[in-house]
């Protein structure tokens, strides 16, 4: 049973070495060859999130180096990248905040002019 389950494991990984066309042509071997077999395959691949832009590499980091997989071991590097993505997070958020306020701003403006057309008497 565990060498099934470690052959199992290391198709996986392969697939997810080679990417999301790797994991469509299997699932249409699959569907050829015994269609239950391509079925299980797609509902796998829906569950997994193997199709999400996010997952290619994220197994190989998660089991290679477990938490905290995106250091590279050089600390001045890893201070650099964690206060660049701390400043831009930051911004995107400032950023965020300026653009509700341009909304409420425009709506404001909008509803103001709405008001301002139904307290003048039409020339009708």
């Amino acid at each position: 049973m565990n060498t099934a389950l470690r052959w199992l494991e290391r198709a996986r990984d392969a697939l997810d070495e080679r990417g999301r066309w790797a994991w469509i042509a299997v699932m249409v071997v699959g569907f050829v060859l015994f269609w239950p077999i391509g079925l299980a395959l797609l509902f796998y691949i829906i569950w997994s999130k193997r199709m999400a832009c996010h997952s290619w590499g994220r197994h190989h980091h998660r089991h290679g180096a477990g938490r905290g997989w995106d250091r590279t071991g050089n600390t001045a590097f890893d201070g650099y990248r964690e206060e660049t993505l701390k400043r831009l997070e930051e911004e995107r958020d400032a950023f965020l905040k300026f653009l509700d306020q341009l909304r409420a701003a425009k709506d404001r403006a909008e509803f103001d002019q709405f008001m301002a057309s139904r307290q003048t008497p039409d020339a009708a």
